[in-house]
């Protein structure tokens, strides 16, 4: 009989430490060859840090690594790759102006002369797409690419690279949901064809679809190991957090009846087109109410991010009107109305209790370089009790930071942390409390839990529960058509940055959304 294979990674006793934080505690961890492996975990459980490690951007304070039985030293990315270790990151490492051939072979070139590296690289790329089925436009600027096939270029470098064993980050939580049937067809003919597979994520019902075994890390520790067939989503979500934790169900018993109240936010005939004069939102008109929650429900790249930024005052439309009722002062609030040659800036509306959640949490949300507590009054500096015009407290900053990082669960509790050495999901829940802890009366959320762990979602569901119940008025836009459906009182649907479909919800199913976001056809509730 042939002897066992030995397992494509193996980590023994693996701690790692960032200062005070203990982020990897005597890890073990043991990947079968051919395989897929999931590892989930809370934010800021360790799974990022510990496949950092693997890839070469940290190194272990102690620990062993071995790939395929063979002990290596891994002490920069350049070491990985040269093991035949790829990654591919959360948010992708792609230059936007050069094309999917370019960005494959910068920094692989393989030749002085680029005239004879670009035709041999194109071959092996051909015979590369050809043979794990990745489908990718070589000529094509990344930055006219959708997410989907930046993410198969991101595969398609690791691979050029002679990858045999590939890390993905939470490799779905920017692509729609067909995008991610695709990527799992991938990922399923890659491990067909030999390739070792390790996916972190927090959405357990991918793992439970693609992987053939899982770990879970709490508090930086393996919690546990399962074949992948012998668990449920129920055993790893508890498994996960600690305790049971069903964010549906969270949700569903802090909804109470419909408040819905007076109109807080009223648009009409809003239309926006991007740099290039192409039109992203046609004529969208619609209100969104005090106490209700209006989900915006469309896949990916259909305008939902536009009209974000248009009501946010981070894009000025070109035609159309905003108008806004908002208490102020204790009193009803009189309506400002704005249009395209004087629209709504984002400072004006922090002052009039507006809050905004962006899509995207590292372009608009945060400042990577500062503090945690630098990041927790970002926007808000000039509320009078955190200091004077001339100086702000650090004490009271402080105090502010750690009110959010109680209340929202955010982890490490180190106020003075460098807000790029967080996990995603403590970066969104920092940027959450930051804009919630002021009760606002209207707030502007886009992907509220994209990149959380169960535990977290659970806690966000609750929040938006909460004011909404207060009397806030809320706009969500959302990709998870299941979010849409747990949390919104009632649904616009877009397609193509048309108005589709505005539906309640407990007059509606999936199925109905599901084709609205398809067709153009309207229907008004």
């Amino acid at each position: 009989m042939d002897a066992p294979k030995p397992p494509a990674v193996e980590l023994r006793q693996i701690t790692k430490r960032f200062g005070s934080v203990l982020a990897n505690d005597a890890v073990d961890l043991s990947v079968p060859a051919g395989s897929i492996q999931g590892i989930v975990g809370e934010n800021g459980a360790g799974k990022s840090t510990l496949m950092s490690i693997l890839y070469g951007f940290y190194t272990a304070d102690s620990g062993e690594i071995l790939l395929h039985g063979q002990p290596v030293r891994i002490r920069q990315s350049t070491d990985a790759i040269a093991q035949g270790v790829g990654m591919v990151h959360q948010h992708f490492m792609l230059v936007d102006t050069l094309t999917g051939l370019d960005n494959v072979i910068l920094g692989a070139e393989q030749h002085f002369f680029l005239r004879k590296a670009l035709p041999q690289a194109r071959r092996l790329l051909e015979e590369i797409m050809a043979r794990f089925h990745l489908s990718v436009r070589l000529d094509t600027r990344v930055e006219d690419m959708p997410v989907g096939e930046q993410q198969r270029l991101e595969i398609l470098k690791a691979l050029y690279r002679k990858a045999r064993v590939l890390i993905l980050d939470e490799p779905t939580g920017v692509l729609t949901p067909q995008e991610a049937l695709q990527l799992f067809a991938v990922l399923r003919e890659l491990r067909a064809q030999g390739v070792t597979v390790i996916i972190i994520t927090h959405k357990l019902k991918e793992i439970l679809d693609i992987t053939d075994n899982v770990t879970v890390m709490r508090g930086g520790r393996v919690v546990a190991h399962r074949p992948t067939r012998e668990t449920s989503f129920a055993e790893l979500a508890e498994l996960m957090v600690g305790r049971k934790a069903n964010p549906h169900d969270t949700a569903q018993a802090g909804r109470g009846p419909s408040a819905s109240g007076p109109v807080r936010l009223s648009v009409q005939g809003l239309t926006l087109k991007d740099n290039r004069g192409v039109t992203r939102l046609h004529d969208l008109s619609f209100d969104v109410h005090a106490g209700e929650i209006l989900g915006v429900a469309g896949v990916s790249g259909n305008g939902q991010t536009e009209l974000l930024a248009a009501l946010s005052g981070l894009a000025v439309p070109q035609a159309g009107t905003l108008t806004l009722t908002l208490p102020q002062a204790g009193g009803a609030g009189t309506p400002q109305r704005y249009t395209p040659d004087q629209w709504v800036t984002p400072t004006q509306l922090r002052r009039m209790g507006c809050a905004h959640v962006p899509e995207d949490r590292i372009a608009h949300g945060l400042v990577k370089s500062f503090a945690m507590q630098e990041t927790a009054v970002l926007g808000y500096h000039d509320d009078a009790e955190l200091g004077s015009a001339w100086r702000l407290s650090p004490a009271r900053i402080r105090e502010r930071t750690m009110e959010i990082i109680g209340r929202f669960d955010v982890r490490p509790s180190v106020p003075g942390l460098r807000t790029a050495d967080m996990s995603g999901g403590n970066q969104q829940k920092l940027v959450m409390g930051r804009e919630m802890m002021r009760d606002p009366h209207l707030l502007l959320i886009g992907q509220p839990t994209r990149g959380v762990d169960i535990g977290a979602i659970e806690l966000i569901y609750a929040e938006l529960m909460r004011a909404r119940k207060a009397g806030a008025a809320i706009l969500l836009v959302s990709v998870e058509l299941e979010e849409i459906f747990t949390l919104s009182d009632r649904i616009l649907v877009m397609n193509g940055g048309h108005i589709t479909g505005l539906l309640r919800t407990a007059e509606t199913d999936i199925g109905t959304v599901g084709q609205l976001m398809a067709e153009q056809h309207s229907t008004a509730a």
